[in-house]
């Protein structure tokens, strides 16, 4: 006669102390790199479109460009707009629309650079621009066309495997926790890897088109709800939670 033993996931009370301290120090670490993740994609695109704050045409300039800008002027209104002080950033702005001479550039731009900018951009990063010298800054005083392709691709494998094993580990956790309807879990665990999806997806379709830049906000934020409710509920299951009395909290 066959007989098997039904499998049956452990509850965050049946883990021994061991792994529920490596899941904790693994939620921490992964709370605190979200936090700062957002942080960093405010300030790489806040204030591109002149105006405090992050909007939709922040995020569409950022991918599709801004046809009345140059790229540097893009980039002084956003993610560098901490890096120089007001003046010299309408310095550098009034000599791309006077014409970028060369002998202005050398004598006001030129010095700017040295100070401000070439300490990064000097080229030895191929990522970002660089500005060594007046070719180079010429060369980002044209149309901002937004983000190139191969940044588009490069950026888009790099967030496929990377948030694919985030939120692979924190499923794996949240799959401990406890739920009236379980298949509610199923759909917490999904829509992270849903949202993933829309959000490179429409990084692409918002290069054609403005309006699937709120597809960028909207896939945003419905992955950071995902994350907020697997982190909290998966936090506060494994150390503080008790089963209601009279119902049995199998986890499936």
């Amino acid at each position: 006669m066959n007989s098997y033993t039904k499998f049956s996931y452990p509850q965050f009370d049946d883990l021994p102390s061991s792994l529920k301290v490596l899941y904790t120090c693994i939620l921490i670490i992964l709370g605190i790199g979200y936090i700062f993740a957002m942080i960093q994609i405010y300030e790489v695109h806040a204030g591109r479109d002149g105006k405090p704050g992050i909007s939709v045409k922040d995020i569409v300039i950022a991918y599709r460009g801004d046809k009345s800008a140059s790229r540097i002027e893009g980039a002084l209104k956003g993610p560098m707009s901490g890096m120089l002080p007001a003046e010299e950033k309408a310095t550098i702005i009034a000599w791309v629309h006077d014409g970028e001479n060369e002998d202005v550039f050398h004598k006001q731009i030129e010095p700017i650079m040295k100070t401000r900018c070439q300490m990064c951009h000097s080229g030895s990063n191929p990522h970002i621009p660089t500005l060594m010298s007046y070719d180079d800054v010429k060369s980002v005083a044209q149309v901002d066309t937004g983000v190139s392709i191969g940044t588009l691709v490069r950026v888009s494998h790099i967030h496929l495997f990377g948030l694919t094993f985030i939120f692979g580990f924190l499923g794996l956790i949240f799959s401990h926790s406890y739920m009236r309807r379980p298949h509610m879990k199923s759909v917490i665990i999904v829509l992270p890897f849903l949202a993933i999806l829309m959000d490179i997806t429409s990084w692409w379709l918002t290069k054609v088109s403005e309006p699937f830049g709120y597809v960028v906000i909207a896939s945003g934020a419905l992955m950071a709800f995902s994350f907020t409710v697997q982190w909290v509920v998966s936090f506060y299951q494994m150390w503080f939670f008790k089963c209601p009395s009279g119902e049995v909290c199998l986890p499936r």
